[in-house]
């Protein structure tokens, strides 16, 4: 017997808002969506080992708050980018990046890939967060570039005050890498500043391009042309301890200074006993005791079978900067504005402070190769 048009009606109106139901059962039962975060920095290549060791610390922080429940309920999904220490591709991956709604990006690791991502990140509104870029061409800006680390002019100023008061060097031969120039200037600026001010004298100033195909003994043998006291490279860890190697064919004694780009543990991997003596500017200290920082390092391990350094710690509290701020961002509100609102965050070693400007400062460490480790001296 065929229904009526009045019970036909009826099961088609019972169909449809089954029909809703079970869709609205269905989208509230799908997970929630992740929220995207990106990471740019140079994975690939010679001199990889800073980038890999921030991917690395930004994938811990991130694994670990995935652990404890994502943001607000919600999974956080890194996309990670490989910049291959060339400006036009770190531009680029920024783009796609925002493209596929990232809200923050941690990176870059260098100062060369941060000047051509800052103004796409200022375009887009969306902030970075670098762990490791120093350069003053960025210092006291109003945008979206943040950064967990001083800028050049006090971790070279430190470094040349000891050079000059403690090691008592008066002339030094520097040399300084082209391919980033807008740290290593930015750095040979500032410490030619404080060394000169303190009776120091730059007798000579060379440059190179960073290259597998580089010849490093001519270089030091240029350097060590003249009498001086010591030798100062602002540098990459490959290429500075390959340097040093060269250097210690000619003299096996002459003090040799690195700045903190060229301090990863790469330098100690392929120095070997060459780098034995050599001081070098740092950012956070290997040896530190804190709950936090030995927490962090034995995950580190585990997860990675390496040791942190200083780029794997740093991109760690730059990822978990954002983060927090995440967690802590009102309805409607800019990042930029929550990170600048809350300006204080907690790091594995020393709490991150950021000034107005999105700027942050952390303590400047002399360290010196002893037994194939760094070990703090000032």
């Amino acid at each position: 017997m065929r229904g009526t048009p009045f019970f036909n009606r009826w099961n088609l109106i019972i169909a449809a808002g089954l029909g809703v139901v079970l869709s609205t059962l269905s989208i509230s039962c799908a997970p929630p969506k992740p929220i995207r975060i990106g990471f740019v920095g140079g994975l690939s290549g010679r001199v990889a080992d800073l980038g890999i060791a921030g991917r690395n610390g930004a994938q811990l922080a991130i694994e670990l708050r995935n652990q404890a429940g994502g943001v607000a309920g919600r999974p956080v999904e890194l996309i990670i980018r490989d910049d291959e220490q060339k400006p036009e591709v770190a531009e680029r991956m920024t783009r796609e990046l925002i493209a596929q709604g990232v809200v923050a990006i941690v990176g870059p690791m260098t100062s060369a890939m941060a000047l051509r991502m800052a103004p796409v990140a200022n375009d887009a509104k969306i902030i970075i967060m670098s762990p490791t870029v120093t350069t003053n061409d960025l210092t006291d800006q109003d945008d979206y570039f943040f950064r967990l680390t001083s800028a050049t002019r006090a971790i070279a100023a430190k470094s040349a005050l000891y050079q000059r008061n403690v090691q008592h060097l008066q002339r030094v031969a520097v040399v300084y890498d082209l391919g980033n120039k807008a740290y290593t200037e930015s750095w040979l600026g500032d410490f030619r500043t404080a060394f000169t001010q303190n009776s120091g004298e730059m007798v000579k100033v060379l440059s190179f391009e960073s290259g597998s195909d580089t010849l490093f003994l001519p270089i030091a043998r240029d350097l060590l042309a003249d009498p001086i006291d010591g030798v100062v490279i602002i540098a990459n860890s490959v290429d500075a301890a390959l340097l040093c190697q060269q250097i210690r064919k000619l003299d096996s004694r002459l003090p040799i200074a690195v700045s903190e780009w060229g301090a990863t543990e790469r330098l100690v991997e392929l120095g070997g006993q060459a780098v034995e003596g050599v001081t070098a500017a740092q950012l956070f200290d290997r040896n530190n005791t804190a709950p936090s920082y030995q927490a962090f390092h034995q995950s580190y391990r585990d997860r990675f079978g390496q040791i942190p350094g200083f780029g794997g710690t740093a991109a760690f509290d730059a990822a978990n900067v954002v983060l927090d701020a995440l967690a802590k961002q009102s309805p409607g509100q800019d990042l930029k504005q929550t990170v600048l609102a809350m300006r204080r965050f907690a790091g594995v070693q020393n709490p991150v402070i950021f000034n107005e400007f999105g700027d942050a400062k952390r303590e400047t460490l002399i360290t010196t190769v002893r037994g194939g480790q760094f070990i703090v001296v000032e």
